[in-house]
């Protein structure tokens, strides 16, 4: 007895299916059957912007299986990757992340930690920078010789107004707001995800600052 059922197909492929019916390689009854809502996904080396959240989602999926997962990639290697042509797409991201998991497992993956193809035999790249902030102030503070390994004498550091605490950690903050705009290609999304700030919270940032970037 026939058991009527309601059910959709979702199919999937890489190649040129109506070019394949035009050459009679592909049965034209079925494309049209399959093709009710086609969705175009173009390769990864088209939408580099979706590196950072696929990285993020295979990290999470590894964790089930790993003790020691990967907390993430700095900006030089994010970097780099976004500049690789991915002939593998997504699949060959994800095997990326479990070879670095393997390898170095509960640290943060940096440029130098990447196999080679995935440098192109090249030093880490230079952050490059925007003509619009080319006058900005993003030298580090004295006062962070505070921090440094090498002993110093305290009147070095040290003068009779103190340290500018509140200064120094707006001119760290507006430091690593342009490197996040800068490893973004001015991308204020990704850029709010990597400082880990709302976007809207990055903008009025920006606006404060007067920082100049192209909007996207």
């Amino acid at each position: 007895k026939p058991i009527p059922v309601d059910v959709r197909i979702i199919a999937d492929t890489h190649r040129n299916l109506e070019q394949m019916v035009d050459e009679g390689k592909f049965r034209e009854d079925l494309y049209y059957r399959l093709s009710v809502i086609p969705v175009n996904i173009p390769p990864l080396r088209e939408r580099c912007e979706d590196i950072t959240y696929l990285i993020d989602h295979f990290i999470k999926i590894g964790r089930r299986q790993q003790k020691k997962m990967l907390t993430g990639f700095d900006l030089a290697a994010m970097q780099a990757l976004r500049e690789y042509s991915w002939k593998g797409n997504v699949r060959e991201l994800e095997n990326l992340i479990q070879h670095m998991t393997i390898l170095h497992g509960g640290k943060e993956i940096h440029f130098c930690d990447l196999p080679d193809k995935y440098r192109n035999g090249l030093p880490p790249p230079a952050l490059e920078e925007s003509p619009e902030i080319a006058s900005a102030d993003v030298s580090v503070p004295e006062q962070l010789l505070l921090f440094s390994r090498d002993e110093m004498p305290a009147a070095t550091i040290w003068d009779d107004d103190g340290v500018d605490f509140k200064g120094l950690d707006n001119k760290l903050e507006t430091q690593l707001i342009i490197k996040a705009l800068q490893a973004t290609k001015g991308n204020k999304k990704e850029a709010a995800r990597l400082l880990n700030l709302k976007r809207t919270t990055l903008l009025e940032k920006i606006k404060k600052k007067e920082l100049q970037w192209e909007d996207r």
